[in-house]
């Protein structure tokens, strides 16, 4: 099944990477376009429409505006699009693509070493077109998470997508404050990102019991309970809850 991705950015390359298999890939920045073919063994093509005629599976990740320009360029050569694209329904790409199936994903950048959360909402014709060997070739960069309906994608997106990002300040900010008592600044980052990962494998093979670990972590009286209580009272949750707010009116 030969993937041609339209757009050659960030996410794009990570998605692709994480997949692992030789791309078509076309983007109006041709060196770009190159760069990424060129690491996964892959092609870069001269125009959307040759992309289209050539590949198996369209995957849109250009910009939401540009859906009708592309969908104009490629015209009836496309039929199973895989889109990418933030704040674009199913239904608006099924009719910028008719007659094709339809798959709405929203990665996460760690679909690059393939820990990624991939979430995922089957659109008209799905269940007509290779559904299951997409959910495959996805589930190569990650764990795929099925919604049950599409509003619930901005929420998740809070969550998977911008969530690495969010992940990534609180890393900083915990070695910071461990440089600030005397650890070598890339010792005390090793340190949180190790706990992070090691937390992270933890809660998967416990069912998610993310409560459950804080009991088995912090003894009554101890200094971790302490630390707890300090991230309670400064208002931990309501930050993480602004936060997960604001993506999600932002993007509505």
């Amino acid at each position: 099944m030969r993937l041609g991705l339209i757009g050659a950015g960030n996410m794009a390359s990570a998605l692709a990477r994480g997949i692992g298999e030789p791309v078509l890939v076309y983007d109006v920045d041709q060196p770009k376009a190159r760069a990424l073919a060129e690491a996964l063994g892959g092609e870069a093509v001269g125009s959307n429409a040759e992309l289209a005629e050539r590949a198996d599976v369209l995957v849109l990740c250009h910009t939401p505006k540009q859906l009708e320009e592309v969908a104009a360029a490629v015209g009836d050569r496309a039929r199973v699009v895989v889109s990418i694209l933030a704040a674009t329904t199913t239904d608006q790409v099924a009719a910028a693509y008719p007659g094709a199936s339809v798959y709405r994903f929203i990665p996460n950048m760690p679909t690059e070493v393939r820990r990624g959360v991939l979430c995922y909402i089957a659109g008209p014709g799905a269940s007509d077109g290779p559904e299951d060997e997409i959910l495959a070739l996805m589930g190569r960069a990650g764990a795929v998470i099925p919604l049950d309906e599409e509003p619930l994608i901005e929420p998740a997106m809070a969550l998977m997508s911008c969530g690495p990002a969010f992940m990534a300040l609180v890393a900083e900010s915990f070695a910071e404050a461990g440089a600030a008592h005397g650890l070598d600044p890339d010792d005390a980052m090793r340190m949180v990102v190790e706990t992070m990962g090691g937390t992270a494998d933890y809660l998967a093979q416990h069912d998610y019991d993310a409560p459950g670990l804080r009991a088995r972590v912090a003894t009554p009286g101890g200094v971790t309970e302490k630390g707890l209580i300090t991230l309670e009272e400064r208002g931990l949750r309501d930050v993480c809850r602004a936060a997960v707010d604001t993506v999600v009116e932002a993007t509505r």
